[in-house]
């Protein structure tokens, strides 16, 4: 779920209110939204506006982080946000987006052709723009920032669609999009001042705190995307970085926006949003100029779309699948609130106008959503179902809280330790092989301490106790808990198995505390102590345990784990000076 960050002044002041911490969280909640936390930041005064080399002093600027829907992609900045909050509280009505054409007409439009060697790299594109924005240091950068969050949301990164924002009088029509050898691209990068080529920017970025995670999209390939105007002045370098000489400014008026894309309908989203939300900011409001997109083949898209559609659903279903009792007409002004203008026709046929800026609505369903939060969520009263639920406890969950409850009475802590460990955890530090385990492996481990799935539930324990030997002997500890096994026979590959390990650290090994603890669990599982038909113990070797203390726990002559005590290897592979004892067994045999 993304977060952002609005000033509370100005966002107070955009929805024309000032409300306490308390008053604007219950907003957010009522509009489905989350105030995640208030902090601050250093605001700098200025002798002169934008003039930060004159600060003179420094003031507590407060900040709300608000979390926002994943799908919610027109909320992500301040004009979004504010727009949908007035329209939720009825103080103004949604606002009505429309494609302008340029002085000039149709054939006046801005171009971007599209060339055919772009199919290597990234093969789509769309394009729009703005014309007499009125940018201010806090619209710029909430524009800069709508652009950051849909990158790293919608666009994954940066690999599905990349965003460039152009100063459109500092550059000229028609533009082309090219894929183009490193080595023939050359202009300066936004903010430098050096012209580089493509393998010379790639080498330049390496180490780029935000700019080096965007390089492996496009670094092996014999070819780089790149937008030219009709003076070969190149716009960008998409995924990478726009060219300095196009970039925006607090005195831009004129904005070219084009998006590269791998998916052509997140493109079109990522556009419909970015326009839709800073046309606000336009001499004539929420209107967007389109621009005309040649093919490779030859056919022309006009972009953005900007389309808008109608979907028809029924109150009663909505009631139902809800769980309230809403008049048609009273659910037709909720639903506007959220931004869906709705109508009704009929006694019960709600048609519901889906704006450009709520590509989340697909389905009716999805609609549904909106009248539960217009409602409010606790408004819904809790109801009994129709018919007769009888529900029950997964009997190997129940078993479980059974067993931890009466080990932890028998004088054991419980631990809760992770499921991933290193290969050397499961393996060389209990003095096995990997390769004899049926360990399930992470295929890209991000840290070395993570690297497969435990199949024992021992060296979680283990670890447990190297990190408080310092507190008094003995020390007992046990889980239960799973692991998870290699098997080729099964659907997924692997399973699942509930285990029960505990261990016991002392001055001595205390063999006969963890042989009590087996007893006392099977006298608790109704099982006897009787070869053939119960538990009993066979003696065994293992590589992990002392030689001659060490014996399989059998179950109806089939094993179910191990009990003895552990080898000093492995106690001094996990650090540990003491001795200890050690029982693991399996527990889904007495489901």
């Amino acid at each position: 779920m993304p977060t952002i960050g609005v000033k509370r002044d100005l966002l107070f002041d955009a929805l024309g209110k000032k409300y306490t911490d308390d008053e604007f969280q219950q907003l957010c909640f009522a509009f489905g939204l989350e105030l995640d936390e208030v902090t601050t930041e250093k605001q700098m005064l200025t002798k002169e506006q934008g003039d930060v080399a004159a600060a003179k002093d420094a003031s507590e600027e407060i900040i709300y982080r608000i979390d926002i829907p994943a799908n919610r992609y027109d909320l992500l900045c301040m004009e979004g946000l504010v727009t949908g909050l007035l329209v939720f509280q009825e103080k103004i009505k949604p606002p009505q987006f429309k494609l302008v054409e340029p002085k000039g007409g149709v054939e006046a439009r801005q171009t971007l052709k599209i060339l055919p060697e772009t199919a290597q790299i990234r093969p789509f594109a769309v394009a729009a723009v703005l014309r007499n924005v009125t940018f201010t240091p806090e619209s710029y950068n909430s524009f800069i920032d709508l652009q950051d969050k849909l990158h790293h949301n919608i666009c994954r990164k940066r690999t599905l669609v990349a965003i460039g924002t152009h100063d459109l009088d500092t550059i000229k029509g028609p533009f082309t999009y090219e894929a183009r050898a490193p080595q023939d691209i050359s202009f300066i990068p936004l903010n430098q001042t050096k012209k580089m080529n493509g393998n010379e920017l790639m080498e330049f970025y390496t180490n780029h705190a935000q700019l080096k995670q965007f390089l492996p999209i496009i670094r092996d390939s014999p070819v780089y995307p790149v937008i030219y105007d009709s003076n070969q002045v190149v716009l960008s370098l998409p995924p990478i970085i726009n060219g300095d000489h196009s970039k925006i400014s607090l005195k831009t008026k004129n904005v070219f926006i084009e998006c590269t894309a791998t998916d052509l309908t997140k493109a079109k989203v990522v556009l419909d949003t970015i326009v839709c939300m800073f046309s606000a900011h336009c001499a004539d409001k929420f209107t967007i100029e389109p621009c005309n997109v040649v093919n490779p083949d030859g056919s022309v898209c006009t972009y953005p779309e900007i389309a808008y559609r109608t979907e028809i659903i029924s109150a009663s279903k909505a009631n139902a699948a809800v769980g309230i009792t809403e008049e048609p007409q009273k659910m037709a002004n909720m639903l506007t609130k959220m931004y869906l203008e709705t109508t009704l026709v009929g006694q019960d046929e709600l048609h519901v106008r889906i704006p450009p800026t709520r590509h989340d609505v697909i389905h009716a369903c999805d609609i549904y959503e909106d009248v539960a939060i217009a409602y409010g969520y606790n408004n819904i009263t809790k109801s009994l179902p129709s018919f007769m639920h009888i529900a029950k406890q997964y009997p190997l969950n129940k078993l479980t809280e059974q067993l931890r409850e009466q080990v932890a009475q028998a004088g054991f802590t419980e631990a809760l330790t992770f499921t991933l460990c290193s290969r050397d955890d499961i393996a060389t530090k209990v003095n096995k092989l990997i390769e004899d385990l049926p360990a399930v492996h992470i295929s890209n481990p991000k840290t070395l301490e993570f690297q497969v799935v435990r199949t024992s539930l021992l060296p979680g324990l283990l670890k447990t106790l190297v990190a408080n030997r310092k507190m008094p002997l003995p020390l007992k500890l046990f889980e239960v808990s799973d692991v998870v096994l290699a098997e080729d026979d099964s659907e997924v590959g692997a399973r699942n198995e509930r285990r029960l390990c505990a261990v016991n650290c002392s001055k001595s090994a205390g063999f006969e505390v963890v042989h009590g603890l087996l007893d006392r669990v099977m006298q608790l599982l109704e099982v006897p102590w009787k070869a053939g038909e119960g538990y009993y113990l066979q003696a065994s070797e293992d590589s992990s345990y002392f030689p001659g203390r060490c014996a399989n726990v059998m179950y109806k002559n089939t094993p179910i784990g191990k009990i003895g005590v552990l080898h000093p290897t492995v106690l001094q592979a996990f650090e540990l000076t003491t001795p200890c004892s050690v029982v693991e067994i399996s527990i889904e045999p007495f489901v």
